[in-house]
């Protein structure tokens, strides 16, 4: 073999290993994509049993229903459709009604909407992009929070917060605690 001929089936060579693992990556993307829904999106697009997606919404209120063992079914909703979710499993600390959520799955041949993964948000303003514009643009969500409906009841008036006397400007804030506390 010449000089050339090696330098060449080493290119060929590297050039096939990389061919084969562009692909690799590509299959194994292929098989964990999981399209995002809305509820609204649910009811004008046809998803095939068993196909995986993301159902994104808001925990629909009175919905959340205890099953037996770890099971719990609720209702996902955007305002103008919503989707009954069945999850087995520990629910986030944060997962409760009227909060939004993210829920990871599959369709049943029943078409019932079988998750394996629930996200609930985990701050005051997080939710995805998507399901936040899309909530704020049907009405139901505004700057971190469900928009309250017509029939909902007013909340109560929040009590002052308690301010802390007699510490004086040079106490650290350890010493703070012994002061009076007055509503």
């Amino acid at each position: 073999m010449t000089r050339k001929q090696k330098r060449l089936a080493v290119v060929l060579g590297g050039v096939s290993f990389i061919t084969v693992a562009v692909l690799l990556v590509m299959f194994a993307f292929s098989q964990s994509v999981a399209y995002f829904f809305m509820p609204a999106d649910i009811a004008k697009t046809e998803i095939r049993p068993g196909t995986r997606i993301r159902l994104g919404g808001l925990v629909a209120e009175g919905s959340v229903k205890r099953g037996q063992g770890s099971t719990v079914s609720f209702t996902v909703t955007d305002g103008s459709g919503s989707v009954p979710v069945t999850f087995t499993g520990l629910l986030p600390d944060l997962f409760r009604e009227g909060q939004g959520v993210v829920t990871e799955g599959a369709f049943d041949e029943n078409h019932a909407f079988v998750a394996d993964s629930v996200l609930a948000k985990h701050d005051e303003t997080y939710m995805p992009k998507d399901v936040a514009d899309r909530l704020k643009k049907e009405g139901v969500w505004e700057d971190g929070k469900p928009v309250p409906k017509a029939t909902d009841k007013p909340a109560a008036a929040k009590p002052a917060p308690a301010t802390i006397q007699g510490v004086s400007q040079g106490m650290t804030k350890g010493a703070a605690t012994q002061g009076v506390v007055q509503p």
